[in-house]
């Protein structure tokens, strides 16, 4: 959620930074809540000045009936401003929901360093790391070798659940298991604490994050109880501080977070939706910072280094780029996607999404920090990145380290997880 101070200040500067966005975005809802916000203002001193008015006559009327004095009047008056004040109040609380209904879907403000573009073809390209492969042999496509290996079962997976859905056997189980355990070793040798957070949450907590309102088509709703498949580790791990207040020595708090994800990926119909790339249900391990607003954007480039520490132990050739405004999705406020080398798409895909939110989330889920017990709770600052998608190392593994003779050579950073074992057969 934005600072509605901030609009109020700043209300045709936002309505410029929002311009090109890329959500869907009505520049007049900003008009619309600023004036509903000054409403709001002018209401609330209007319910002040009556409830002012009430506590005077209200101290009147022991005097009068002490003196003997009539006091049918001030009586009157004094249910006439009782009724004013229940009027008022019932306009604020009005008030209150109309601004709410529009700030929770206004989408973040970017940050001065966000690149203009309008799709992912704008996206800046900001490094490259390692050389993707030259082959002396017709590379495969993930999918064909994972059925050829039998580690891939994509039919059996339809038939059980239906399309986008994959058994992981053998091979294919084992390494999903390494690349797991082996991405959550190296992020906690690096500080990060680690969690095993629920895989449903409330309608409370997927607002928090900011995938409700607005994306609701887009999740797996458990229709009975109101309670969400998570999309991300994002959506438990950040709700877990939900209306704390941080001490400043704590910061940053730094969590790593396994979880299997949802996403019913809404409008994605003939968007890499072969093989493990898009799937409904995938596996992912996940990094959450709390910062202080000062540190975040050093954080953010700790935390971009971190995915990426996970893809070079592993061997795999990837880059990173600069999100452009139109791709820049709903909560962030800068983004950073991490890339990785694709041999049967012959480009880059991403495979990590690094963001930071600045108070867009924590204003939501109020999350505070204090400098010193007289000082005044903050906002935290709110990062995550994905640590790196687990479906599609595999996928990467398999087409960058395919061998002629059908094997897939396993990366040495995996074999220890592996009993030691070099090749998947």
């Amino acid at each position: 959620m934005l600072d509605i101070k901030r609009i109020r200040e700043n209300t045709e500067e936002i309505k410029a930074l929002m311009s090109d966005r890329g959500e869907s975005i009505d520049l007049s809802d900003f008009d619309k809540v600023v004036a509903l916000d000054e409403e709001r203002r002018l209401t609330l001193v209007e319910v002040e000045t009556a409830k002012a008015r009430k506590n005077q006559v209200s101290a009147e009327i022991p005097k009068k009936k002490k003196a003997g004095e009539d006091v049918s009047e001030i009586m009157a008056e004094m249910k006439t401003l009782g009724e004013t004040i229940k009027e008022l109040d019932n306009k604020v609380r009005d008030l209150d929901e109309k601004i709410e209904y529009i700030m929770m879907r206004l989408p973040n403000i970017p940050n001065e360093n966000v690149p203009a573009g309008n799709t992912d073809e704008d996206n800046v390209e900001i490094r490259k790391w390692g050389e993707p492969r030259k082959f002396e042999f017709d590379p495969k496509a993930h999918w064909d070798i994972g059925s050829d290996l039998d580690i891939l079962d994509f039919e059996r997976a339809g038939k059980v659940t239906g399309s986008r859905f994959t058994f992981l056997k053998g091979y294919g189980s084992r390494i999903e298991r390494a690349i797991i355990n082996y991405f959550l070793d190296t992020h906690t040798d690096h500080g990060y604490e680690e969690v095993m957070p629920p895989f449903m949450v409330n309608r409370q907590s997927m607002t928090g994050t900011g995938q409700l309102p607005k994306f609701e088509e887009d999740a797996f709703k458990l229709t009975e109880d109101d309670y969400f498949l998570i999309p991300t580790a994002e959506v438990p791990v950040t709700n877990m501080y939900r209306n704390e207040t941080f001490q400043v020595e704590d910061l940053p708090v730094k969590h790593v977070a396994y979880s299997a994800c949802f996403r019913a990926e809404a409008g994605s119909a003939g968007r890499d939706t072969r093989g493990l790339i898009r799937q409904h249900q995938f596996n992912k391990v996940e990094l959450v910072k709390f910062t202080m607003p000062e540190d975040s954007y050093a954080e953010l480039d700790k935390l971009v280094e971190d995915a990426e520490r996970v893809l070079q132990g592993l061997g795999l050739p990837y880059r990173v780029v600069r999100i452009c405004k139109g791709d820049l999705g709903f909560t962030a406020a800068l983004k950073f996607d991490i890339e990785v080398w694709m041999p049967s798409y012959n480009r880059y895909v991403e495979i990590s999404s690094c963001s930071n939110f600045e108070d867009f989330q924590s204003r939501r889920i109020n999350i505070k920090y204090k400098e010193s017990q007289k000082d005044k709770p903050k906002f935290v600052h709110t990062l995550n990145g994905s640590g790196v998608a687990i479906g599609r190392t595999v996928a990467a593994i398999l087409e960058n380290f395919q061998n002629e003779d059908g094997t897939v050579t396993i990366p040495e950073a995996l074999r220890p997880y592996l009993k030691g074992e070099a090749l998947i057969r």
